[in-house]
């Protein structure tokens, strides 16, 4: 079977308009009236806490988040509390795994090697962690991944750090884990790298990775009127 894959560029767009549409968008693929989408984009300052997470590694302050205009989000992607902003190159795929592999594992695997041949163009060498989801540099993190999968359909995805404001992951215990540091592209090749390069990069390496025929570039507007109405102004 031919499988095609819409991408959609939202640049920098709120967590709770991007959440929305999640859902809406998700709705349409499970009853297979669109196909497979991928959306590519960034937030503002967030903090997100998944099913899993314990509130006390949500460890700053009222002023903290105020000074720095972060928003603290309780969502229902799996594992623990994570950072977005500006920078941060953050992935969305709602694709149907019953026409690829009904398998949570293998997608969480494929999400991690996407990231690592993104980082692989770049001459950096990243790698799995037998006892964390994620991509990491050495004992570094430099890509966190949460996912739902309802139905077999997908939501949330992954969050590469690519010129991230790496200081403002102070405010939590990424991932609940404590004894382990964050990183970012741009940090580890100390050279400036542009946002929209790695997507590029990502849209080509998530074509290969999960099989698809083709990628269909495409305008948010066109996949669904009432959808592009309800959230026009993002």
């Amino acid at each position: 079977m031919s499988r095609i894959l819409r991408y959609y560029n939202l640049d920098l767009i709120d967590y709770k308009k991007a959440w929305d549409l999640q859902y809406q968008i998700h709705s349409l693929r499970v009853n297979n009236e669109i196909e497979d989408t991928l959306f590519l984009l960034e937030h503002p300052n967030t903090y997100t806490l998944g099913k899993t997470a314990n509130i006390e590694n949500l460890i700053s302050d009222e002023n903290f988040l105020e000074k720095n205009s972060i928003s603290v989000f309780n969502i229902d992607r799996g594992g623990d509390i994570t950072y977005h902003g500006p920078g941060q190159l953050v992935g969305y795929p709602i694709i149907n795994l019953s026409d690829w592999y009904q398998d949570s594992h293998k997608y969480l695997r494929a999400l991690e090697e996407v990231i690592i041949k993104v980082c692989k163009d770049y001459g950096l060498t990243a790698e799995r962690n037998e006892n964390y989801t994620g991509v990491w540099v050495g004992d570094s993190k430099i890509a966190a991944i949460g996912i739902k999968i309802s139905r077999w359909v997908t939501m949330h995805g992954f969050a590469f750090n690519v010129t991230t404001d790496l200081s403002l992951f102070k405010g939590i215990i990424p991932c609940g884990i404590s004894d382990k540091a964050v990183t970012s592209l741009e940090k580890e090749l100390g050279v400036s790298i542009k946002v929209s390069e790695v997507k590029e990069k990502v849209i080509t390496h998530f074509q290969e990775v999960f099989n698809y025929e083709s990628i269909i570039i495409d305008e948010i507007r066109n996949l669904n009127q009432k959808i592009f109405e309800e959230i026009k102004g993002y």
